[in-house]
C-alpha cells in the first residue's frame, strides 16, 4: 500500500509475514504535527514516501484521507518487555492458575490482551516468557490474520537455575520440576540445550534470569545473583550462533555486571545498577528496559496489601532503587528502551511507561518517545522496517491527540492507529 502523511508521506513497506494483514491503496493522513522518530524536531504542517512539506507531495486522485486535526503522528510504539498471555497481578486468580487453568488458558488470555496492547498503540513487543509456547501460537495467530494484535518477538520459555526466579517455587516437591525443554537450565550444557529447544520450536529472542525477583518465592534478596558467568556465557553464545539476542531480567548490581560481561543484549530492570555497571553497559552496548510501570505497579500492590510478606520487602526495594537506578543509566549514556513489564500491570496501558521515563527517569519527553520507537526497534535488529516514519518502513502509525512533547501522558491516549497499513483505531474506537 502507499501511505502519505500530511504533514507527511510515508511509502510502506510489504509486511514482514507474507500472510500478515496489510492495507491496499493510498491514505493521506493530516494532522498538526509529526514526529518521526529519530529524535528530531517535530514537523508541523509538512508532508512522509518523500518526506517533505505541505504542498511538496501531491496527492494521488482517488486517495483516502484521515483528517485526525490537533494531533500528532509517531511511528507504532515498541514495548520490549511484555508477557501478553499473562494475567495481571491485580487478578484475584493469578497466584492459583498455573494449578487451575486449563493448559492453552494462558493462550487465550493472550489474544484478549493482544487486542488491548494494540489499541494502545503498541505495534510491536517483545514478550519475554510465556509457558508451553502459548506465545509463540499467539505469535503465529496475529501473522496469520486470525485474531488482530502488535507484531511480536516471542522468547518461549525464560531460562533459569533449579529453584530461581524462572522455575515455579513454593510448591510441594515434584509437582513443578522444570527440565531444560521448560527453561531450567543447570550448568553451561544444559543452558546449551534449553537454548536450543527454545530456538528449534520458533523463539525469536532467548530470555534469562540473571538475578533473583520480585514476584517469585523463595529465592533469597531481590538482587542475589542466580547464574554464573560461566552458564551467561554459554547461553549467549549458544545464542548468537543461532542468531538470536539474550534478554537478561537482573535488578541486582553484581548480576547485572555478570550478565553484561557475558554479552547479554540487554538487562531487563536494572534496578540497583551502579556507575561501574552503567559505564560497562554503555561500553559494551547493552541497553537498559527499566521496567518502570512494573515498580510502580509492585509498589502499589504493597500498599493495598495485596503484596505481603517478603514480596512486598522485595517489590518496595526494588521500586525505589529502579528510581535511582534509570537516573544513573541515563546520566551514563546507557541506551534505553522502552518496556513495560505489561502482565505485572494491567494489558493495554503500555503507555504509561513512557510518563514514567520522564518523571521518574528523568527524560526529557522526546527522549521517551524515541525509546518507545527507534531505540526499540534497533534493539529488535528490526529497525530497517519500524520505529521510524520514513520511505520504504512498514506503515506503522500512532496518532495521539495534541502534543506529547508538552504533556507526555498524551502517550497513554492515542485516538488512531494503523499497523501495516491497517486503521485498527479511529477517533478513539475500535473499527471493525
Amino acid at each position: 500500500m502507499r501511505l502519505k502523511l500530511v504533514g507527511f508521506a510515508l511509502i510502506a513497506a510489504s509486511a514482514m509475514n507474507a500472510q500478515e494483514p496489510k492495507g491496499s491503496g493510498t491514505v493521506a493522513l493530516r494532522a498538526a504535527r509529526v514526529i518521526d522518530g529519530t529524535g528530531a524536531a517535530p514537523i508541523t504542517n509538512g508532508v512522509v514516501v518523500a518526506v517533505g512539506r505541505q504542498g511538496s507531495v501531491t496527492i494521488p486522485a482517488g486517495a483516502r484521507t484521515v483528517d485526525l486535526g490537533n494531533a500528532t503522528l509517531m511511528p507504532g510504539f515498541i514495548d520490549m518487555h511484555t508477557h501478553i498471555t499473562g494475567r495481571p497481578m491485580a487478578d484475584p486468580n493469578r497466584d492459583d492458575a498455573i494449578a487451575r487453568d486449563y493448559q492453552g488458558t494462558s493462550a487465550i488470555f493472550g489474544v484478549s490482551n493482544a487486542l488491548k496492547t494494540l489499541m494502545s498503540g503498541f505495534t510491536t513487543i517483545r514478550n519475554l516468557g510465556a509457558a508451553d509456547f502459548d506465545d509463540l501460537a499467539l505469535r503465529q495467530s496475529i501473522n496469520t490474520g486470525v485474531v488482530p494484535g502488535p507484531r511480536m518477538q516471542a522468547a518461549a520459555h525464560s531460562l533459569g537455575i533449579t529453584g530461581g526466579h524462572c522455575d515455579e517455587n513454593g510448591f510441594r516437591p515434584g509437582l513443578f520440576d522444570g527440565t531444560p525443554a521448560s527453561g531450567i537450565a543447570d550448568g553451561p550444557d544444559q543452558v546449551r540445550a534449553a537454548v536450543r529447544y527454545q530456538a528449534k520450536y520458533g523463539a525469536d529472542v532467548i530470555k534469562t534470569c540473571a538475578t533473583a525477583g520480585v514476584l517469585s518465592e523463595g529465592t533469597g534478596p531481590v538482587g542475589v545473583p542466580q547464574y554464573t558467568y560461566e552458564e551467561l556465557k554459554a547461553m549467549v553464545d549458544e545464542a548468537t550462533k543461532l542468531e538470536r539476542k539474550v534478554a537478561a531480567h537482573a535488578h541486582g548490581t553484581e548480576g547485572i555486571k555478570i550478565a553484561v560481561r557475558a554479552g547479554v543484549s540487554s538487562i531487563e530492570h536494572g534496578s540497583f545498577l551502579d556507575e561501574e555497571g552503567a559505564q560497562l553497559m554503555k561500553q559494551r552496548g547493552a541497553y537498559l528496559v527499566p521496567t518502570l510501570s512494573a515498580g510502580e505497579a509492585v509498589e502499589l500492590m504493597v500498599k493495598g496489601g495485596r503484596l505481603t510478606g517478603n514480596r512486598a520487602v522485595k517489590a518496595t526495594a526494588a521500586a525505589e532503587a529502579m528510581r535511582n537506578g534509570i537516573r544513573i543509566a541515563v546520566r551514563n549514556g546507557v541506551p534505553i528502551a522502552l518496556g513495560s513489564d505489561a502482565g505485572v500491570g494491567a494489558h493495554g496501558t503500555n503507555g504509561h511507561e513512557f510518563t514514567l521515563l520522564v518523571e521518574w527517569g528523568g527524560l526529557t519527553p522526546m527522549q521517551s518517545i524515541v525509546a518507545g520507537t527507534s531505540s526499540a526497534a534497533k534493539l529488535l535488529g528490526w529497525d530497517a522496517r519500524i520505529g521510524t516514519l520514513a520511505a520504504g518502513k512498514l506503515a506503522d502509525i500512532v496518532a495521539v491527540p495534541g502534543d506529547p512533547l508538552a504533556d507526555i501522558k498524551l502517550m497513554e491516549k492515542p485516538n488512531f492507529v494503523m499497523k501495516n497499513g491497517v486503521v485498527y483505531k479511529q477517533q478513539g474506537n475500535l473499527l471493525p
